[in-house]
């Protein structure tokens, strides 16, 4: 998830972060203060993966499908005749 921008600047999911090697270990500036790498990965993480999985179409997709068949399995009626504005269905005529 560590995209390189520049030298000591990452993108970490959607954050931007600058990470320096101070007496051999990684620290991870956030805001004002300086995190190890594995206090910064257990707290942002999660948070990342969150933002992720919103974004994610494919899930959107899913979730409108599954909604869309509790919906239906509750009423008897099919969504589109119970949609106040479904159109009326037309009669063929013959010309």
């Amino acid at each position: 998830m560590f995209m390189r921008e520049a030298e000591g600047v990452y993108q970490f999911g959607t954050k931007r972060i600058r990470v320096t090697c101070q007496r051999e270990k990684i620290q991870i500036q956030v805001g004002g203060g300086y995190l190890s790498i594995d206090e910064f990965l257990d707290q942002y993480t999660p948070v990342e993966l969150e933002r992720l999985e919103r974004k994610d179409p494919m899930r959107r997709i899913t979730d409108r499908i599954a909604l869309a068949k509790t919906i239906q399995g509750r009423s008897c009626e099919s969504p589109l005749q119970a949609s106040p504005t479904a159109s009326p269905k037309r009669k063929k005529v013959a010309v």
